[in-house]
């Protein structure tokens, strides 16, 4: 995905945001703003979200020397995502179709993504809302076929405590499942440690992509990864921030996620606040 002019703002909100996690004084605050707008500056266009928000998360990281300013964010997150985990599986096992259901609560488990909002909140409602609502966009049919034919699966997490919905989706496929976190910390996604505290190395091998990016690039990602990635027959991407840097990446990858912002909204054709599973499209470079 392209960078809009929306980024911008976006990209110094997060960077502000981050160093007052990270506990920085006013004028460490101060200097992340001058090197996130240094980094806006010189930006090359053709870079996707992920990109831009690497270099300004570690800016945030180099000024205020916190190699994890989510850290405790995440925990709460994965904390209070675990408490439903018992209700989340019950509504699974209640339901006609139990992967259809399951696909809908890792959609919902989605909202809980910091580098858009401060707060998520209540993940009860957000269920309630998101095992109801229509899909804006709705490959589900073509994944579950996909599946149902393939020999492993690949799912590439997004952020902390949305692992726990993660875990139950996992727990309703029948194939072994590679479940692919962040190299190093970035906002609050997910990185091998907060993926072993929601237990989803109870249900997955846990693979790291060896990249502090805020997506899947995976020109920056290890070669272990890379080739993973390259093998997989089906590929689940959660989140903004893997379609951001996943959405041409082939049709064997589908993108889950609530849209929740404008310029999401406007790239993938849906409107803020929509539900989405969208088979990604082949790059027209290659």
């Amino acid at each position: 995905m392209k960078i809009y002019l929306d980024c911008y703002p976006c990209f110094l909100r997060q960077a502000l945001s981050a160093s007052r996690r990270a506990g920085g004084g006013e004028h460490q605050q101060l200097a992340v703003l001058k090197k996130t707008m240094t980094i806006l500056d010189r930006l090359d266009t053709g870079a996707n979200p992920p990109e831009i928000a690497r270099l300004v998360h570690n800016a945030v990281k180099q000024e205020i020397s916190s190699t994890d300013p989510y850290r405790e964010a995440k925990l709460e997150s994965t904390k209070q995502a675990l408490t439903l985990l018992p209700d989340i599986r019950q509504l699974i096992s209640n339901s006609e179709n139990p992967i259809d259901t399951a696909i809908r609560l890792a959609i919902a488990g989605n909202i809980m993504d910091l580098g858009v909002v401060e707060n998520f909140g209540d993940l009860k409602q957000t269920i309630g809302r998101v095992l109801v609502q229509p899909f804006a966009i709705d490959h589900t049919h073509k994944l579950k076929e996909m599946i149902s034919s393939a020999d492993h699966l690949l799912y590439l997490g997004d952020n902390a405590g949305e692992t726990v919905f993660d875990r139950a989706l996992i727990e309703t496929i029948d194939i072994p499942v590679v479940y692919g976190v962040r190299g190093f910390p970035v906002l609050n996604d997910a990185t091998r440690r907060d993926a072993v505290e929601a237990g989803i190395d109870t249900v997955a091998t846990i693979l790291s992509n060896g990249s502090d990016a805020p997506g899947t690039i995976v020109e920056l990602c290890s070669n272990q990864f890379a080739e993973v990635f390259r093998k997989a027959p089906v590929v689940i991407a959660k989140g903004q921030g893997n379609y951001e840097s996943l959405s041409t990446a082939g049709s064997h990858v589908f993108c889950l996620l609530q849209v929740k912002c404008p310029v999401i909204a406007e790239d993938i054709g849906a409107s803020v606040g929509s539900i989405v599973c969208r088979r990604s499209a082949v790059s027209s470079s290659g």
